[in-house]
């Protein structure tokens, strides 16, 4: 019998403490161990008992989890889960948390926390799985049925196959989910000025896109920004999807120009990489490279298949490099990948698309 996932739940809040133990309680396979109201009570029982997984609130008495987070990973690297209301304003110090090695957040709203902790069952318990099974040196009752896993057919229509007008003006997709906030500081920050213009989907709640973006622009020779509905893919060009929204891809004439729209979750995301990815061989075809990199789940392993059918190059980030290899094993699976390539080869790949 496989030995249970063990979790530490570290917040101030005992509402948060209670609901989290008891959804986390209804997973086979996971197993709450201990729960404390803040990062020195939690060492005491560290100490006795090392977790799988932690997940951790940033606003704490005593000393604040950013502070735990850090000492976490200098003294006994384990994956860690940010819970943080700061997420929904996208502060900055929750995108400090992911560059200081959290595997991924959840934004914990400061009204209805007990209602949305339930609603998020199923995100919570994936996110630990997820997390339990991150290689960190790489980083830096029953359950609510699952929505309908929508395809991109919901925002556009597949490509058709005909073949797409060569330009000079070359595209770079990339698709990434958990653990891609670090590897695309990592891609980002190697890219020289005159570089092809990049699109990205990274899965990210919606207040913290734009801050990723500028933040990510600060470490980078390129510019980098929050896409905005009109923008025109240019060289020396990287456009971020905003969270909540689909990034797509369009043509005109011999220029690339970014639609930022509204829509389901497809794939179970918003933005979507299958969305992006299909847009990309819709509108550039050969034109294109498409990358899919380190993530959770299945989101853009298909896209990627249709942007090898229309002409494009496309990669897959490999599994010695991944925080988790879910969305490139998907798509190595289906054959989407022409090569798959460790995360330090990506920046060389996108300067020669």
């Amino acid at each position: 019998m496989n030995r249970k996932i063990t979790v530490h739940i570290v917040d101030d809040s005992a509402v948060v403490r209670e609901v989290l133990s008891g959804i986390l309680a209804k997973a086979h396979d996971i197993e709450v161990i201990a729960a404390s109201p803040d990062p020195l009570f939690a060492m005491e029982k560290l100490n006795r008992h090392w977790p799988d997984v932690i997940i951790l609130d940033i606003e704490m008495p005593r000393m604040d989890g950013l502070s735990f987070l850090r000492k976490i990973m200098k003294e006994h690297p384990t994956p860690v889960i940010i819970c943080s209301s700061l997420a929904e304003a996208g502060m900055p110090v929750t995108l400090d948390a992911m560059a200081a090695g959290a595997v991924s957040i959840v934004t914990k709203p400061k009204v209805g926390l007990r209602d949305f902790l339930s609603d998020a069952a199923r995100q919570l318990i994936d996110e630990v799985r997820a997390a339990a099974g991150a290689r960190l040196n790489n980083l830096a009752p029953p359950l609510p049925q699952a929505p309908q896993k929508l395809s991109a057919d919901a925002m556009l229509s597949a490509p058709t196959g005909r073949a797409m007008f060569r330009t000079t003006e070359r595209v770079v997709a990339l698709g990434t989910s958990t653990g891609g906030t670090q590897a695309l500081e990592y891609v980002l920050s190697r890219l020289p000025r005159d570089c092809p213009g990049i699109v990205v989907v990274q899965h990210m709640p919606e207040a913290f896109t734009a801050s990723f973006a500028r933040r990510l622009d600060q470490n980078s020779q390129i510019e980098v920004k929050e896409a905005s509905n009109g923008d025109r893919l240019v060289a020396g060009l990287a456009l971020i999807a905003p969270g909540g929204k689909h990034l797509m891809l369009n043509r005109s004439g011999t220029q690339y120009v970014a639609e930022v729209r509204d829509g389901p979750l497809v794939s179970r995301h918003k933005p979507s990489v299958d969305v992006l990815f299909r847009s990309v061989a819709v509108s550039a075809g050969s034109n294109a490279t498409g990358i899919i990199m380190t993530g959770m789940g299945d989101d853009g392993a298909r896209g990627l298949g249709e942007m090898l059918a229309s002409g494009a190059r496309t990669f897959a980030q490999n599994e010695a490099s991944c925080v988790v290899f879910g969305m490139p094993k998907v798509a190595i699976e289906l054959g989407s990948a022409q090569r798959v390539v460790p995360l330090s080869d990506i920046p060389s790949l996108i300067c020669a698309a």
